[in-house]
């Protein structure tokens, strides 16, 4: 009797562990594979257009969006270290190593908006007579006003930094140079507080214009077009990726619905799009209307 009560009782046991093992084999219907990991730029986040756009795709497909918003440079270096799943960004010169290296792949061009100078309405450093966004940087050196950076890596980071270049200039270490370490929205914050300038993508700033004491000073330069592309991880680098629900989230964000979202999100609240679709259209195009 005590035999076949061990016996019964291995059974039992073997039973549980074949059930354990089918489930963990059991693919994209396990919770992790159900799951996309989206690392992208806070301005995509603060703006609320992922808010907008995401729940559809949830509901018409059972994946789950988990979004890391961070700085561009940061999005960047979770993909290439196999942390995430899709990246969505705004830094096609950081962006493409990752491409040429085969870290991503399915890089396309999603939508575009632009960067803008903000500042006291009173603008005391007067860029808003400035003819390139460069001189505009020059002359807040000049007047030696406060001025606020992310300091993050982000692509606004990034792209701030290219100017004070263009403009020969590297204040990095002026007392009237502030980093902040934050995303957009906290960055407008305290150039808001501090009377400051600073530069922003332009969804972000609308979206948050309401509780900011600050003006558009300087836009229009061809230097300050904002271009977002999406990619994903490369599965062979890194097999745990979800390739799948990958391959489905890029798919949503080129979808010509979706592009149409896109295109009407903001156009209610603030008389304008924050963003503008650009699935299906080349860089070089896109600067071309920009500058018209």
């Amino acid at each position: 009797m005590l035999l076949q009560r061990v016996k019964r009782l291995m059974q039992v046991l073997l039973g549980l562990l074949l059930l354990g093992a089918l489930a963990a084999c059991s693919g994209p219907e396990q919770p992790s594979q159900r799951e996309i990991l989206l690392a992208t730029t806070t301005s995509t986040y603060d703006s609320g257009l992922l808010d907008a756009l995401l729940p559809s795709f949830e509901q018409k497909t059972g994946y789950r969006v988990k979004i890391i918003a961070v700085g561009t440079g940061k999005a960047l270096r979770m993909g290439k270290e196999g942390n995430a799943d899709v990246l969505l960004t705004h830094a096609p010169e950081a962006e493409r190593p990752l491409v040429d290296e085969g870290w991503v792949v399915d890089y396309h061009l999603v939508m575009y908006n632009d960067f803008v100078l903000v500042g006291p309405p009173s603008d005391p450093a007067g860029v808003r007579e400035a003819r390139t966004v460069a001189e505009a940087f020059r002359r807040i050196a000049q007047a030696r006003h406060l001025f606020v950076s992310r300091g993050d890596d982000s692509g606004t980071h990034k792209r701030e930094r290219r100017i004070w270049e263009q403009a020969g200039l590297a204040p990095f270490q002026e007392p009237w140079y502030l980093e902040t370490g934050q995303g957009m929205a906290a960055t407008l914050q305290v150039a808001s507080e501090k009377n400051a300038y600073t530069l922003t993508d332009r969804g972000t700033f609308l979206a948050l214009k309401g509780v900011l004491a600050l003006e558009v000073v300087f836009e229009g330069d061809p230097a300050l077009l904002n271009l977002y592309h999406i990619m994903r991880v490369n599965p062979e680098r890194y097999p745990h990726v979800n390739a799948e629900g990958g391959k489905a989230l890029v798919a949503f964000f080129l979808d010509p619905e979706t592009q149409e979202r896109i295109g009407r999100f903001g156009v209610e609240e603030y008389g304008r799009p924050l963003f503008f679709p650009a699935a299906g259209m080349t860089e070089e195009e896109v600067k071309a209307l920009f500058e018209k």
